[in-house]
């Protein structure tokens, strides 16, 4: 399912940077100072600002920014039956994964108004013409902070149920009229090195029956920009193979390109949406170092399956630097585009299954015949 009409789309992952005066009206609406409406009005401006800085960035395909959201999953668990906050396991030094409010289920889970994505979709939806990707987090992720508790004897049940709750938010989103839903899941759930076929099947429960393009995005953990698990997908493959999902998104600029060679190793015919642009680091990416990176991509996957995004989300990244990530991003991405010929779709798409020869792929992109 193509979105956009263009060859090598770029996209971001998830979330962007946090404004400086949001973060700052964080600390005052938690004690108190703000009503409903001015909470309502900061949030909205801060999607708004998101949202314009990667159209002015010039990106293909937008997100919210997930600028409503605390710390990327945090504010979920307010919306979700069942859980009761508990004492934070370290309170003292700097704030890391081991800082968060864990959350014990003393009850069955439920969500019956929803996690709130959708309507995060529908106002995004009217701030700009271009197409949207909306990310959500996968059941294993929502376990990232939480306890099974009294409430349930097995993991198998308690996962369960939190992958119905994300099911029930897929189709509502899908019928509030998303096209591309991206899943995040971590990399650093022991169910990804112990169980890798219940992941697949926990994945494709979540997403059965949903009516848009599915992306699954495999997280290394990227909180303060450290990552929290051994950062290799090889195990995952090609188990994760079995997963529902027509793009894959996965982390390759942090790692020096490590690994990119996956889609010719293993035959695959899914798109691919790279990772290369490191939001963890400071180093600002010229636009040559993206169009170097793609081009490394280009060796392996077909340019009608690749997209281009950074690593992971951008929510720990200064916005000065996140906005001139992606600006890099974007302008390496338009020397590739005209190296291959033109930035437009082109017509055909890779054959299942095929493997390597991206060099003669990306020489045939050349002459391909262009969609215009």
């Amino acid at each position: 399912m193509s979105l956009v009409d263009v060859l090598l789309p770029t996209t971001t992952v998830g979330s962007y940077a946090v404004p400086g005066w949001l973060q700052a009206t964080r600390e005052m609406i938690r004690r108190g100072e703000f009503g409903r409406l001015d909470v309502r009005e900061v949030l909205d401006d801060a999607v708004m600002a998101a949202i314009t800085d990667q159209e002015r960035a010039g990106l293909d395909i937008l997100s919210d920014g997930e600028e409503r959201r605390h710390d990327f999953i945090m504010g979920f668990y307010e919306r979700i039956h069942g859980f009761r906050p508990m004492e934070r396991p370290r309170k003292i030094g700097v704030e890391f994964y081991d800082t968060e409010v864990v959350y014990e289920a003393i009850d069955r889970i439920a969500a019956p108004a929803g996690l709130g994505i959708v309507e995060e979709f529908l106002f995004a939806r009217t701030r700009t013409t271009r197409p949207l990707k909306v990310p959500v987090p996968g059941p294993l992720t929502l376990t990232t902070p939480t306890r099974r508790g009294p409430a349930y004897k097995t993991e198998e049940t308690y996962v369960g149920d939190l992958a119905r709750i994300v099911h029930t938010e897929l189709q509502r989103l899908a019928e509030a009229g998303a096209t591309f839903i991206q899943i995040d899941e971590p990399a650093f759930h022991p169910w990804f090195t112990q169980n890798i076929k219940g992941v697949v099947q926990l994945f494709n429960e979540a997403v059965r029956g949903v009516k848009a393009k599915i992306a699954l995005h495999i997280c290394f953990g990227n909180r303060a920009g450290r990552p929290r698990s051994r950062r290799s997908y090889v195990p995952f493959f090609p188990a994760v193979l079995e997963a529902r999902a027509e793009q894959f998104v996965l982390e390759f600029a942090n790692r020096e390109m490590a690994e990119i060679d996956l889609w010719a190793r293993f035959g695959v015919d899914r798109e691919l949406g790279a990772g290369l642009i490191d939001q963890k680091s400071f180093y600002l990416e010229t636009p040559e170092d993206v169009a170097g990176r793609i081009r490394m991509a280009l060796k392996h996957v077909p340019p009608e399956k690749l997209y281009i995004n950074p690593d992971c989300g951008m929510n720990y990244t200064p916005r000065w630097l996140a906005f001139r990530k992606l600006k890099a991003m974007v302008d390496g991405t338009q020397i590739v585009r005209g190296e291959l010929g033109g930035g437009r779709t082109i017509e055909g798409q890779a054959t299942p299954g095929s493997r390597g020869g991206g060099s003669g792929r990306a020489r045939g992109a050349r002459s391909a015949r262009l969609r215009r």
